[in-house]
């Protein structure tokens, strides 16, 4: 940013765990968080062929590097977002963090939160989980069941005809943080299918990024 504000974002773009999706998931959202002051940053993530930690150690370290750059870059406040899958990884560093790689927010397109059957991404649960994971693999791996007082707040946006994912992962995820208190803000607009991020097609992308601006520019709150 050519104007920091003093906020970073790292971005985790979707893929559906076969490719991470750095064009309309990461690079094309990149100028607008410039405008707002905020540096943007993309994590090219490994896919988890088998390693179920990879996914969250990406973005952990990820977390660290960035704020190793904090000064050089002119940031204090560090969010994780991510889209999809993305969605996912980014909320995993908000719910199993660690001292020094807590995100001090969490932006959620359309995430991957669960991997229950009936709400997951089925792809996208293979790829971490194997064929067919046990109950206790699923519960173990489903972001809703971990969240704890100290997660940080969230912005979560879905649109209710989302065939790919289905929305009720953002409702999930949502009640979860208001059960411990965490403020969260979401959104599911009417329309809008899977992937939208910034796209002109999307019919409420302006609504989508005032809103956006809105929270962003609330002070951080610390649970």
């Amino acid at each position: 940013a050519k104007e920091p504000n003093g906020k970073a974002v790292i971005m985790c773009p979707g893929g559906g765990l076969t490719k991470v999706a750095m064009g309309h998931e990461g690079h094309d959202m990149a100028p607008w968080f410039n405008e707002q002051g905020i540096t943007f940053a993309i994590l090219k993530y490994r896919m988890p062929n088998g390693n179920r930690k990879s996914l969250l150690e990406d973005i952990q370290q990820s977390i660290r590097v960035m704020r190793c750059l904090s000064g050089e870059y002119g940031f204090k406040e560090l969010g994780v977002m991510g889209a999809s899958i993305g969605g996912y990884i980014a909320a995993s560093a908000a719910v199993f963090q660690k001292a020094d790689t807590r995100p001090d927010f969490q932006i959620l397109f359309y995430p991957v939160i669960s991997m229950k059957q009936e709400y997951t991404h089925i792809p996208s649960r293979t790829q971490i989980l194997g064929e067919r994971p046990g109950y206790k693999e699923e519960d173990d791996f489903s972001l809703e069941f971990h969240v704890r007082d100290k997660v940080p707040r969230a912005f979560i946006v879905a649109a209710s005809d989302d065939k790919a994912v289905s929305p009720i992962n953002s409702t999930l995820y949502y009640d979860a943080l208001s059960r411990h208190g965490v403020p969260a803000s979401l959104h599911i607009y009417p329309e809008g299918g899977h992937s939208f991020a910034f796209r002109d097609s999307f019919p409420y992308k302006n609504l989508l990024q005032e809103e956006l601006k809105t929270w962003l520019n609330q002070p951080c709150l610390t649970v």
